[in-house]
């Protein structure tokens, strides 16, 4: 596995069946299961981040993003970082006095 934690050893199959292999098989393939869903810890050396988006659009809380040409932000549920701002507005209308 990448985060260096050894995988789990799948016991020895009998001829017949046995109770007791299927308990241990199941238990390994649930502990493979966990393993693989766990992030685990992220400590690195280097790291390079490629084609980042330029937002926070569509990304789940945790991950990284690019903001501006500067700036790495990291997506915040109930923050939104939106990609641009464009706004319009107008107040009433002219007309001509009599």
């Amino acid at each position: 596995m990448s985060r260096n934690i050894p995988g789990p050893l799948f016991p020895v199959p009998p001829k017949d069946y046995d109770q007791r292999y299927m308990a241990e098989l199941t238990r390994v393939f649930s502990l493979y299961q966990e393993q693989v869903q766990n992030p685990g810890l992220g400590r690195n050396t280097t790291t390079v981040f490629t084609n980042l988006q330029s937002d926070d659009q569509g990304l789940e809380p945790g991950t990284v993003f690019r903001n501006g040409n500067y700036f790495l932000k990291v997506t915040v549920a109930n923050q939104p970082n939106v990609g641009g701002l464009a706004a319009t507005g107008g107040v009433g209308q002219i007309t001509k006095a009599p």
